[in-house]
């Protein structure tokens, strides 16, 4: 089973869409067309597992059910087992944490019982970068695969997994410079898709790093049982989104934001507004999409077709816990969550931050 990310207003993917809300919110959200599929509920409340963590951002597991965890302030990879034990993997040098940036993505490669890599994401003193390690009783042989992804106070993108295909997929953002997202050549605002060296993977569109264009902050990416990619995007002010990506798909910002009626951009098949949602970590399982919210305080889950549209998504955790960030699934099929109340937006709480455990079926 596996995980994945959603949110509230929904849009088939292909539909007719209204032109996109201004900034100030003057237009009225088309109406959305939802597929004719249930979300299948949690087994139970989540549970604590680990606690007195450091705004997690990212959780990647290791092939025996451990996962590597990143702290974006600290630099800090951690070691979670799934009965709740925690260490310090090592700090990852040359993180520069400011603002948003920090060590963000971590993912775990999918031969790594044959070349034991690791990969992570974060912000150095001059831009973002993806840096491979070896990874066997510690961390060693530091590999700078890609460098020169630009770098900012804000939307620094930053997740990390490996797709379906065996490469590794990069989101970025275009930290406040709204033109880098149409820039081909530029690394900001798009997701990347690469080898285990960094270099450009076979099929791209653009015989280049970039796979999709036209992105404002993806922090999340998932894939669900029929290989469909989804992505995760922070809008402005009016509308986050979900994402069905395809290669070479321009997402439309600066341009827009929700969804338009110009043919030159992909709409979403998820929009919410950004107080409900504000989507960080992704994952799919069961069915459904699995979003992390960070404003919006809650878990969406949204199910989704093997055609790649969406149901009615459900909020699930409002308030309850805070602040979320990270959502992954463990190789046992259970939804591994992080809350991020002590990244300097949240209210923090006893035990704060924490990875939780939601049961699925």
């Amino acid at each position: 089973m596996k995980l994945g990310w959603i949110g509230a207003a929904v849009l088939v993917a292909g539909c007719s869409a209204a032109p996109a809300v201004d900034s100030a919110g003057g237009a009225d959200a088309p109406t959305p067309t939802l597929a004719s599929v249930t979300p299948v509920a949690p087994k139970g409340a989540p549970q604590t597992l680990v606690q007195g963590l450091e705004v997690p951002w990212a959780i990647a597991f290791l092939p025996g059910g451990d996962a590597l965890v990143t702290e974006r302030d600290t630099g800090r990879l951690l070691r979670v087992t799934p009965q709740g034990g925690s260490s310090e993997v090592g700090v990852i040098e040359g993180v520069s944490a400011a603002g948003e940036g920090g060590l963000l993505g971590v993912a775990v490669s999918p031969t790594f019982g044959e070349d034991h890599n690791i990969f992570v994401y974060f912000t150095a003193d001059a831009d973002n970068r993806i840096v491979r390690y070896s990874y066997d009783q510690g961390l060693r042989d530091p590999v700078a695969i890609v460098t020169g992804i630009p770098k900012g106070g804000i939307h620094n993108g930053g997740r990390l997994a490996f797709g379906p295909d065996g490469f590794l997929y990069a989101s970025t953002g275009e930290v406040g410079e709204r033109g880098l997202s149409q820039d081909k050549g530029s690394l900001g605002g798009k997701i990347l898709r690469m080898t285990m060296d960094g270099t450009t993977a076979p099929g791209n569109p653009f015989g280049t790093l970039v796979w999709s264009l036209g992105h404002r902050n993806v922090q999340g990416i998932a894939w669900d049982d029929a290989r469909n990619m989804y992505a995760t995007e922070f809008g402005q002010n009016t509308y986050d989104e979900i994402n069905l990506i395809k290669a070479g798909g321009n997402y439309g910002w600066p341009e827009v934001e929700g969804v338009s009626d110009d043919d030159r951009y992909i709409n979403p098949i998820v929009t919410w507004s950004t107080d409900e949602a504000s989507p960080s970590g992704l994952a799919y399982a069961d069915g459904s999409l699995w979003a992390a919210a960070l404003r919006g305080e809650r878990l969406w889950q949204v199910p989704v077709t093997d055609a790649g549209t969406a149901g009615k998504p459900v909020a699930r955790y409002e308030g309850e816990f805070g602040r979320m960030r990270a959502a992954a699934t463990a190789p046992n099929g259970l939804l591994w969550a992080s809350t991020s109340n002590l990244d300097g937006r949240g209210s923090p709480r006893e035990g704060d931050d924490r990875i939780l455990i939601i049961p699925t079926d």
